[in-house]
């Protein structure tokens, strides 16, 4: 029993350790989601402003643009999936991944070839891990994303779109990331960003009461769209970074807190087992002390 009294105070004590760390990590994930739900406060207005703005020119123009005109029979779609860089976050990471594959069991049905890019080690871990091929990928920036960060992501995609599909182009762009709707709840959503869908945004705008502004363009409308749409692109990218960023942070905190109540529940229900334990000991020693001395009794007895 002694032994085994030791094993539970040892399991105790790891398990205190642990619950130390789990508790850190929760407060530290607390205090960065309040940060990074300033930044998407921050980040949203801009991102829908710029969306009507290129709406208008869009709709306000018979300019024909490659970033807003839809091809006659798409074959290729770029997916950019958000993951994050570490674990220990629940399902934030697995659900995302979850959402990439079921729009690409979709665009697959419809005939058309996914082009993979990826932000997050663990969706490229995923990628790779499947053998699958992975046409660029972005890491160790995705709890804290900067718009540097954005631009470097943009630009290949802005240029896999401008170009033909025959040169390795495609026709479409998709991004997968995770929704921050509030504290407990962070939804995977899958958005089209190109070719931008003016009849979505025209509906949006008309949702909302308000009416899309008339414009004269200058020098044209097409120098005004390819002066905007990367930067609307851009502006996409990094909201969904930071939307992302916030929910790996709201995830990670309820994983740390629920790995906390459970080590507090364990070491309850050790320290139950220890102190049974250790009134088992007491009870055997004391049979034993008694059993003893009921012996001595009897060998003086006899003795006499």
């Amino acid at each position: 029993m002694g032994a085994q009294l030791r094993v539970y105070k040892r399991r105790i004590k790891t398990i205190t350790a642990t619950k130390k760390i789990t508790k850190a990590m929760e407060m530290i994930a607390a205090s960065r989601i309040v940060k990074a739900q300033r930044k998407v406060a921050a980040s949203t207005p801009y991102a829908t402003e710029l969306t009507r703005a290129v709406t208008a020119v869009a709709t306000g123009s018979t300019t024909k643009h490659p970033l807003t005109t839809e091809a006659e029979a798409p074959t290729r779609a770029a997916v950019l999936l958000i993951t994050s860089d570490r674990g220990l976050a629940g399902g934030y990471s697995s659900n995302a991944i979850k959402a990439a594959e079921q729009l690409t069991e979709r665009l697959v049905a419809e005939g058309k070839e996914v082009v993979n890019y990826v932000v997050g080690r663990k969706g490229v871990a995923y990628f790779s891990f499947r053998g699958r091929a992975i046409t660029e990928s972005w890491t160790g920036f995705t709890d804290n994303p900067s718009y540097a960060d954005a631009k470097a992501i943009g630009a290949p995609l802005i240029e896999a779109v401008t170009k033909e599909t025959a040169e390795g182009g495609v026709d479409e762009l998709h991004i997968v990331f995770t929704e921050f709707v509030s504290m407990l709840t962070q939804a995977p959503t899958d958005r089209r960003l190109l070719p931008l869908s003016l009849d979505e945004s025209t509906a949006e705008t008309e949702k909302k009461g308000e009416l899309l502004p008339l414009f004269d363009f200058e020098p044209s409308a097409e120098d005004v769209l390819d002066a905007l749409l990367p930067r609307y692109v851009e502006s996409r990218i990094y909201n969904a970074l930071l939307q992302s960023a916030a929910s790996e942070h709201a995830a990670r905190r309820r994983a740390m807190k629920s790995a906390t109540d459970n080590a507090e529940e364990l070491i309850k229900s050790l320290t139950r087992l220890a102190n049974a334990a250790r009134q088992a000991d007491i009870t055997q020693e004391i049979s034993e002390i008694v059993g003893g001395a009921s012996a001595l009794a009897d060998a003086t007895a006899g003795s006499d």
